[in-house]
């Protein structure tokens, strides 16, 4: 199986990053975010950087993956 990183359609807040990176490594959204949060504050903004170029890298997730995660949404 091809396991690829993507931006999160469903599970976003701001990007859909953490999301995408909880899901790609089977963790909880929030323990990502947490992480993040904690990160950045202590790499004075380092991480927010590197976070908002992963943001415009990775791409967001195809919509027939968003619809299998996703299978009672109406589009």
């Amino acid at each position: 199986m091809n396991k690829r990183l993507y931006r999160s359609r469903s599970n976003s807040r701001l990007t859909g990053l953490c999301g995408g990176l909880a899901q790609y490594f089977g963790l909880d959204a929030t323990l990502v975010r947490l992480l993040v949060v904690i990160a950045a504050f202590c790499s004075f903004g380092t991480v927010t950087l590197i976070y908002f170029v992963l943001s415009l890298l990775v791409p967001k997730a195809p919509y027939e993956d968003y619809a299998v995660m996703n299978p009672y949404h109406n589009y």
